[in-house]
C-alpha cells in the first residue's frame, strides 16, 4: 500500500520574501521587498501564494467540491472539454499531469495517464489547459517530482503561474526534502499542497502543518487512489489530529465514489476530492458527449450535497 512519504519533524520554513510578479525581469525576482499578506475571515493572514486557495474556502462558506481531471485523457483536446464542462460545478479543480510511474495512483488513473501519454500529452499541454480556465475556479496541478525536475523547478513553477495555476501537489516529495521546490513555487506565487495519511504520526503532522500551503490533502486510506473510503472513527480521528496541528483547510481524497460519501465527508472536512470515479465515468461513456454528461451529472449532485453540509472551518 502507498501512503505519503515520511515527514520529518525538523522542517524549517523557507518562505521567499520576494513580492514581484511572475514575468518580471529575472533580477527583480530576487528582490527583498516584504511579501504582502491578506486576511480572510476565520483563516488568519494568508501570504501571496495562499491567497486564491484560502479565498476559495472563505468565499464558499461550506466544504469545497474538488474534482480531478487527467490532462490529456483520452487526448488533450477532449480532456480540455472535460475541464471546461466540470468547471462551473467545481470550487477547485485538481488537474493531473500524466506520468509513467505514478506511485500514488490506482489502476483507473494509471490507465488514464498511460492513454494520455500515448496520445502525445506533454506537461506543457496540461499547463496550457489550465490557462484556458484562468477566470474559473482555482486549479492545482497534480504531478510528480521528475516532471518538475525535467523542466527545471523555477521554469515549471513560473510557467504554471503564468497559466493562472494556483498550486501544485507533489506526492513523492517528503516535507523535509522539498525546500527548494517550495521556495521556487512561492517565489512564483504558487501554493505547495502537502499530503498526510492516517498513518502519519503527530510529529510529522506538526511538520506538515508548519509548511501547509493552501490546504492539506488528507489521504483517506493507506493505499492508492480508487479504493473505497470508510467514513468512520479512524478517518474522524485522523482529521482531528491533523486539525490540531494546522489552521489550513483539510481536504479528503481517495476512494470517494458516491454523492452520499461526498456528503458524509463534507460533514467532517473542508473539501472533498473526487478523482477515480470521474475518470471511470469518462472511460465508460460511449462517446465524448456521454462522458461530459456523466461527469457533470456527478458534479452537480456532489455540489448540491455540499451546499447543505456543515462547514467545519
Amino acid at each position: 500500500s502507498w501512503f505519503p512519504p515520511d515527514y520529518a519533524d525538523d522542517s524549517r520554513s523557507t518562505s521567499s520574501r520576494c513580492g514581484c510578479a511572475v514575468g518580471a525581469p529575472r533580477a527583480t525576482l530576487r528582490c527583498e521587498r516584504p511579501l504582502p499578506a491578506v486576511r480572510f475571515p476565520g483563516l488568519g493572514i494568508a501570504p501571496r501564494w495562499n491567497r486564491r486557495l484560502r479565498a476559495a474556502c472563505a468565499r464558499a462558506g461550506r466544504p469545497l467540491f474538488m474534482p480531478y481531471i487527467m490532462g490529456g485523457f483520452p487526448d488533450p483536446a477532449v480532456s480540455a472539454e472535460h475541464l471546461a464542462a466540470i468547471a462551473p460545478h467545481a470550487d477547485l479543480i485538481e488537474l493531473g499531469i500524466p506520468f509513467s510511474d505514478p506511485l500514488a495512483d490506482g489502476p483507473t488513473i494509471q490507465s488514464a495517464g498511460q492513454r494520455a501519454l500515448e496520445a502525445g500529452t506533454r506537461p506543457e499541454h496540461v499547463i496550457d489547459m489550465a490557462a484556458g480556465l484562468r477566470d474559473g475556479p482555482p486549479i492545482v496541478l497534480m504531478t510528480y517530482v521528475n516532471i518538475i525536475l525535467a523542466m527545471g523547478p523555477r521554469a515549471f513553477m513560473e510557467r504554471a503561474a503564468r497559466a493562472g495555476v494556483a498550486g501544485v501537489i507533489i506526492p513523492d516529495v517528503p516535507i523535509d526534502e522539498g525546500d527548494d521546490l517550495r521556495r521556487q513555487a512561492r517565489r512564483a506565487g504558487l501554493a505547495v499542497v502537502p499530503l498526510a495519511a492516517p498513518t502519519t504520526s503527530d510529529r510529522r503532522l506538526a511538520a506538515i502543518g508548519r509548511e501547509a500551503d493552501g490546504f492539506v490533502y488528507c489521504v483517506s486510506v493507506a493505499g492508492v487512489t480508487g479504493g473505497d473510503v470508510a467514513v468512520g472513527d479512524e478517518l474522524r480521528g485522523f482529521l482531528a489530529r491533523a486539525r490540531s496541528h494546522t489552521d489550513a483547510p483539510l481536504a479528503v481524497g481517495f476512494g470517494i465514489r458516491t454523492a452520499e460519501q461526498v456528503g458524509a465527508i463534507g460533514e467532517i472536512a473542508d473539501g472533498v476530492i473526487v478523482a477515480s470515479e470521474l475518470i471511470r465515468r469518462i472511460g465508460a461513456a460511449p462517446d465524448a458527449p456521454g462522458a461530459i454528461a456523466a461527469i457533470t451529472e456527478f458534479a452537480r449532485g456532489a455540489r448540491s450535497v455540499l451546499e447543505v453540509a456543515r462547514n467545519p472551518v
